[in-house]
């Protein structure tokens, strides 16, 4: 796994040219998973989560760059089981997804071009509806 992503972050725009269609680039995803999760990480609902089930920082921030780089640009980087990992962590409520889904569209909004913002959200909305739907009412509704 990469053990990277601890450059300073972007400004908006200039994370290398637009990828497909205007959306994200491989550096627009690493600056939207390095801000996301350093505000995750001090979220009052997610921040504990994350702390209990998240060891090596590193490790997770290039797994979730990969995650997102397969998801947006089909590379093909990312090999988990997303469904497996949360329904693994216990005691996850519609509460935690909500805040994550709406952190994570604050971030989007706030680092990503509104092309960029859109293709994330999509993609980030479906993630909410299929975990909404895998783990069942006491997992995420």
């Amino acid at each position: 796994m990469p053990t990277f992503y601890t450059s300073g972050l972007a400004a908006r725009g200039t994370s290398g040219p637009p990828g497909p269609a205007g959306g994200p680039t491989e550096a627009r995803i690493r600056e939207v998973v390095e801000v996301f999760y350093g505000r995750a990480r001090s979220d009052a609902l997610l921040g504990p989560v994350f702390a209990a089930h998240i060891g090596d920082w590193s490790e997770h921030l290039g797994r979730m760059t990969d995650f997102w780089s397969s998801v947006l640009l089909g590379s093909g980087r990312y090999f988990g089981r997303p469904m497996e990992a949360h329904r693994a962590i216990g005691g996850l409520s519609a509460d935690h997804f909500d805040r994550w889904l709406a952190l994570f569209e604050a971030t989007v909004r706030d680092v990503a071009s509104p092309a960029e913002a859109e293709a994330f959200m999509d993609r980030a909305r479906r993630m909410r509806g299929a975990l909404e739907r895998g783990l069942g009412p006491e997992g995420a509704r």
